[in-house]
């Protein structure tokens, strides 16, 4: 399959790429900066130019079956008040794009991260957790989580939204819980590389389509 991927430079985005390519499919990448991407195969071809900018989302959606999207709005640090990188927006103005040029290009499968905590889930995270989010800088990306999901909703696409909880750079060894609805009750952590993988079963096996599921580890 060939498909694009969003936030091919981030932590979990590069995880998503290696995995895609790793599987045999056939990789687009939209990136800032070329020069930041470490892999090199024959399957990957990377665009460069920003994932809010919609000519260069159109021109690498080109030839695609799929999107998946490890976007986020980044900090300059992971201190929960550090300063925003990206537009408060940024989430929500990636997903108007999509929504407006996926069928353009036939594209109806969107698979994307957004987080434990965004939406009707804040109410199931712990009170300290909730507490972060609602005094410091870590509110807007959920904010702004909870607005994508909200647009796309409203569309006829084919989309899953995957809310990981806490996210480690561990290995994925340990067992995957899928939560829907708050049930089975989710854990706190789950690896980075589970998540991306977790992506890509979701995309070829065509699992919980229009469904915003939770993942963890046990």
């Amino acid at each position: 399959m060939r498909i694009l991927i969003l936030g091919a430079t981030g932590r979990t985005g590069k995880l998503v790429a290696e995995q895609a390519l790793q599987r045999g499919h056939t990789v687009h990448a939209l990136v800032r900066d070329k020069n930041k991407v470490k892999l090199n195969h024959a399957d990957l071809t990377l665009f460069e130019g920003q994932p809010a900018d919609r000519a260069a989302l159109a021109n690498a959606m080109k030839g695609c079956e799929a999107i998946l999207s490890a976007l986020n709005i980044s900090r300059t640090s992971d201190f929960p008040w550090a300063k925003l990188r990206s537009p408060k927006d940024f989430l929500s103005s990636v997903m108007k794009h999509i929504i407006e040029l996926a069928p353009q290009h036939t594209i109806s499968r969107i698979v994307f991260t957004s987080a434990w905590g965004a939406a009707e889930t804040r109410k199931d995270i712990p009170g300290w957790f909730r507490w972060f989010i609602e005094h410091s800088n870590i509110k807007y990306p959920y904010d702004d989580h909870a607005r994508q999901e909200e647009l796309i909703k409203q569309t006829s696409l084919q989309w899953t939204s995957v809310r990981p909880v806490g996210l480690t750079n561990s290995n994925n060894t340990k067992e995957l819980i899928v939560t829907i609805n708050n049930h089975p009750k989710p854990r706190l952590m789950i690896s980075r590389s589970h998540v991306a993988s977790f992506m890509l079963d979701v995309l070829e096996k065509n699992l919980y389509v229009r469904e915003m599921v939770v993942v963890s580890e046990r």
